[in-house]
């Protein structure tokens, strides 16, 4: 599934490197590698799990900062941060098994809306930060692609 492969590239993108790495902030606005984690962690547990009256952990989301999940502390380790977003999509995976693309659930934001819409916007949202991952990791130690290359 689309899905899928944008979520595994974002997780290969990121594999081989230390936490100073994955912890530097690459952008004026503070981007790091773990801080895009952080925040796919939430919104897959958003989207698929609250969107459709599913239990989640408690999400990083913050009234009033609407970066909050896109920013690691120095409390949160490179580890769970990592088992964060491997929660977080486990469950949205079972919550992408268990319905049927035309069932609905109510967004944070009140509209009503369909699964069909969740996972094209899911695959969106994967896809805009998989883009970033690739820039950062670019200037962190200059890889490049999508995808590990085949032996």
């Amino acid at each position: 599934m689309s899905l899928d492969r944008h979520r595994d590239a974002i997780m290969w993108k990121v594999s081989g490197l230390g936490d100073a790495e994955l912890r530097r902030q690459m952008t004026p606005s503070g981007t790091s590698l773990l801080g895009l984690i952080k925040h796919l962690g939430a919104v897959e547990y958003s989207w698929f799990c609250e969107t459709f009256g599913r239990e989640t952990e408690p999400l990083p989301f913050v009234d009033g900062d609407p970066d909050a999940d896109l920013r690691v502390t120095e409390q949160e380790s490179t580890e769970e941060v990592f088992a964060f977003y491997t929660r977080a999509r486990a469950a949205a995976d079972r919550v992408i098994d268990e319905l049927k693309v035309e069932d609905v659930g109510q967004a944070w934001f009140g509209d009503i809306v369909s699964m069909r819409w969740v996972l094209i916007h899911m695959i969106e949202e994967n896809a805009r930060h998989a883009g970033h991952i690739d820039i950062v990791r670019e200037l962190i130690d200059g890889l490049t692609g999508d995808h590990p290359e085949s032996p």
